[in-house]
């Protein structure tokens, strides 16, 4: 985790404050950049997201899946999957894959986390 942000207020390009910052890198346990899994049993956004977060200080976060985003989901319904490590990433299904035609070259059929900008051949481990 790194330092977060000295500048707590962001301004405008007059100079005036447009909006200020939380105190806290984390609300709930969580942080923005996380993969969720959210499971909301009721309401205008019932079902289960699995995508990034973004938090907010009143603890109702922003999901972004592949699909768009749903708003005011509460840290309640939420679990992590997988802490925000600085990377961007994907679920792809296996109803994915299979549309795509990587079913056949040993890959696993599962859902499984994938890095879209990460040129094929190069390795990511040093």
């Amino acid at each position: 985790m790194g330092r977060g942000s000295y500048q707590r207020t962001r301004l405008d390009k007059y100079g005036f404050p447009r909006g200020y910052l939380m105190r806290a890198k984390q609300v709930h346990g969580f942080q923005t950049g996380d993969q969720v899994l959210a499971e909301v049993p009721k309401g205008k956004h019932a079902g289960v997201h699995v995508g990034r977060v973004a938090v907010r200080a009143t603890g109702n976060f922003n999901i972004q899946t592949g699909n768009g985003v749903a708003q005011g989901i509460s840290h309640r319904h939420c679990r992590i999957v997988q802490r925000g490590d600085g990377y961007g990433y994907t679920l792809n299904s296996k109803d994915s894959s299979a549309q795509k035609g990587d079913v056949g070259d040993g890959r696993a059929a599962h859902a499984a986390l994938s890095l879209p900008d990460l040129k094929v051949g190069i390795s990511r481990t040093f």
